[in-house]
This record gives C-alpha cells, structure tokens and sequence, in this order.
C-alpha cells in the first residue's frame, strides 16, 4: 500500500505503467476499485492509497467498490453476510 500524497506525480505514472499500481482506494472508507472509476477520481489526494493486487487491499481491510468492481462487491457482500 502507498499513500498518494507521498509520491511525485511522475512517479505515479511511471508506476501506473509498469503496473505497479493497478487498483486505488481511500484510506478513510476502507473502499478500493480501479484507476478509472469515477467515484475514485474525486477523493482527494490525501485520502488516496494505491494497491499493486487486490489481495494486498483486502489484506489491508478494504472492500470492493460497488460501482467500478460491481461483481467483486457482490461477492464480497454475500460472504459478510453467509460466513
């Protein structure tokens, strides 16, 4: 997990290439999803944190975002509720 507040834009991006970042989530709502989901694109900066696999979000205790990553949420939500 890195904070985007402590990584140069250029950096961002570079890493964004070499798929070094693949997923981005807030870190107050515990919520992660892709680069390009809107609801993503208007949190801001320091509430930002970036994710190389999905694995690493939900080991950090972040959840699928319910609209960019509709069916990872879905099963998300039913193994809350069917444990």
């Amino acid at each position: 997990m890195q904070l985007h507040s402590q990584l140069p834009d250029n950096e961002i991006r570079s890493k964004i290439r070499t798929q070094e970042i693949r997923l981005a989530g807030n870190k107050n709502l515990k919520i992660y999803g892709l680069l390009h989901c809107k609801s993503g694109k208007r949190m801001k900066k320091e509430n930002r944190v970036f994710f190389t696999e999905e694995s690493e979000a939900l080991q950090n205790g972040y959840r699928p975002c319910g609209h960019c990553m509709r069916e990872e949420y879905q099963q998300w939500k039913y193994q809350r509720l069917h444990p």
